[in-house]
């Protein structure tokens, strides 16, 4: 069963900062944080314009922001995973 997260939740702060940086369809941009026993799953969804900036060429973009934000959750002694929500 997941709950909302607040804010505080690891990781989650530094997502939103970095694809504010990334995207252009601010308006669009959505990151969700939700808890179970498994740990913190970040939720993102984006437009489908933005969609390829956030997997950038080969997955590399998203592939470095699953691994900084695994290090971030490591600090914390949580597991922090990124999910990415196909556009509608």
């Amino acid at each position: 069963m997941t709950d909302p997260v607040t804010v505080d939740s690891p990781g989650r702060a530094f997502l939103q900062y970095v694809l504010e940086a990334i995207v252009e369809d601010h308006d669009v941009l959505f990151v969700e944080a939700s808890t179970d026993d498994l740990g913190v799953l970040l939720t993102v969804r984006v437009s489908a314009r933005d969609m390829g900036k956030l997997i950038g060429k080969g997955g590399q973009t998203v592939r470095a922001l699953r691994t900084l934000i695994r290090v971030i959750g490591g600090n914390v002694h949580q597991r922090v995973n990124l999910k990415i929500l196909e556009p509608e």
